[in-house]
């Protein structure tokens, strides 16, 4: 016999809201591990003790992760979706007749709070991360990606006449007269914009920047460090996205060590592409005793055909015995370089004149001071773990970004202004490790006591780093 459903609303039911959510549920999980509480003593500087009650700080932050977990990058759509979904009313603690607070309490709120209080947040899983044993701190693979600005390169205008609007404005106002609304002429040629002549009023802190085969946009730069044990985020921090990765590497480790010495972990080795690779970077890392594993550059030479270098007397010898002394130093906005050349007469009469010497006679050649660290570097790098080191930091760091920007609303940033963006992406990050947390099962190494499971810890790091150093050797 067939059924058919009639369906008529009830004036008054009894529900209680946990019975509904499964045990299972993520966000039933999330719930029973996690414990924001420590956010109202934190966040008590920011309020008064008269006036309207603020978003409960807890709910405020819980509302943040399901924006991210969801992959929902909008306020609205935040609260849109957590007003339709049951597990997530659990999660922040509202039930299915209570009022929602408004989108714009989040951005209002977001604003609020100062970068210090998403940091404790991340450091808070951070640690939980550690404890879990899903972090080593020993090896660390970063990389950065580009994240679209909320500010598009139309709105983009001539620094000087940005200027000139700015002083005219400050002007009418300090006479206390009305200032008039005025559009700026359009041209009709093509303006070749760049981050030295341009900036976006919209955005200023946003930067125009490309990657092969994309688009010119307005963009910030996530610079990302990931423990290569489990792919757990130990730091993320926003740059502007025209400061190359090389220039952003020293402020990062320097973050990722803070982080990493807090939960009692040292950091050793840093992996990282060619893009990180520069004087300044690798004697950083030499200064602070890290091992790093970063490919030099196209531009870097080992050796130099027909030429070789005398350390002792610091000079080189090209093929026909002739030395190319140093002369001088010569720096631009990236590095010093040291200038070797011959003399006139030691090339007057050579007969590989036309092919080697400049115009005024001579063959110069030039280093950078830092060469001996390339050296080491290109040793370190055609070694057997050298060559592992690169393909590790490929598998460790690229997939945590891609889902970062595809999975956990890191694509774009809807604020303003760099701050903001760093405090999206800490959040994102946060939301990242919680899944992490979350989805890792315990294992009956884990149950045990904290000082035992870093003990049998380290003596598994010990036998999988000689595996790792050996395998080449054996095979």
């Amino acid at each position: 016999m067939q059924g058919k459903k009639f369906y008529q609303e009830k004036l008054f039911i009894q529900f209680q809201l946990s019975d509904y959510i499964p045990q299972d549920n993520f966000y039933k999980k999330l719930k029973d591990i996690i414990d924001f509480d420590f956010l109202y003593t934190l966040t008590s500087k920011y309020y008064g003790s008269q006036g309207q009650k603020s978003i409960d700080p807890v709910v405020f932050m819980k509302l943040m992760l399901v924006g991210y977990l969801e992959n929902l990058n909008s306020d609205r759509r935040i609260i849109s979706t957590s007003r339709m979904r049951m597990d997530i009313l659990y999660f922040i603690g509202y039930d299915l007749d209570e009022e929602l607070p408004w989108h714009s309490t989040l951005s209002r709120t977001r604003q609020l709070y100062g970068e210090e209080v998403f940091t404790s947040i991340f450091k808070c899983i951070l640690k939980q991360c550690v404890e879990r044993g899903l972090v080593s701190g020993k090896r660390q693979a970063v990389d950065s990606v580009f994240v679209k600005a909320n500010a598009s390169l139309a709105s983009m205008v001539e620094k000087e006449v940005l200027d000139d609007v700015s002083v005219y404005t400050q002007e009418l106002i300090n006479n206390e007269e009305e200032v008039p609304i005025r559009k700026l002429p359009l041209k009709d040629r093509k303006v070749k914009r760049s981050n030295k002549t341009h900036i976006s009023p919209a955005d200023p802190d946003s930067r125009m920047s490309v990657k092969p085969g994309k688009v010119t946009r307005l963009n910030y730069l996530a610079q990302v460090s990931v423990d290569t044990r489990k792919h757990v985020i130990t730091h993320i921090q926003a740059f502007q996205s025209d400061k190359g990765d090389a220039y952003c590497l020293p402020e990062l480790v320097h973050h990722v060590h803070n982080n990493l010495k807090e939960t009692g972990l040292q950091l050793r080795e840093i992996l990282a592409d060619n893009g990180y690779s520069s004087g300044k970077a690798l004697k950083f890392l030499s200064e602070n005793n890290i091992i790093a594993y970063i490919p030099n550059s196209g531009k870097y030479k080992f050796n130099r055909d027909g030429f070789t270098y005398d350390k002792s007397n610091d000079s080189y010898i090209c093929s026909q015995g002739k030395l190319l002394t140093f002369r001088h130093f010569r720096t631009d906005s990236h590095n010093t370089y040291k200038i070797y050349k011959t003399s006139v007469k030691d090339c007057k009469n050579c007969p590989l004149k036309g092919n080697c010497a400049n115009s005024v006679g001579v063959k110069a050649l030039e280093d950078t001071i830092s060469k001996h660290l390339y050296d080491e570097m290109h040793l370190r790098m055609k070694t057997p773990k050298g060559i592992k080191m690169r393909k590790l930091r490929s598998s460790t760091v690229e997939p945590v970004i891609g889902t970062l920007v595809n999975f956990t609303a890191m694509s774009k940033v809807l604020t303003k202004g760099i701050k903001l963006a760093n405090k999206c992406m800490i959040m994102a990050a946060v939301a990242y490790n919680l899944k992490k947390l979350v989805l890792t099962n315990k294992t009956p190494l884990q149950k045990l006591r904290p000082k035992i499971i870093t003990y049998l810890q380290g003596i598994t790091d010990f036998l999988r780093e000689w595996l790792f150093n050996h395998t080449a050797y054996i095979l």
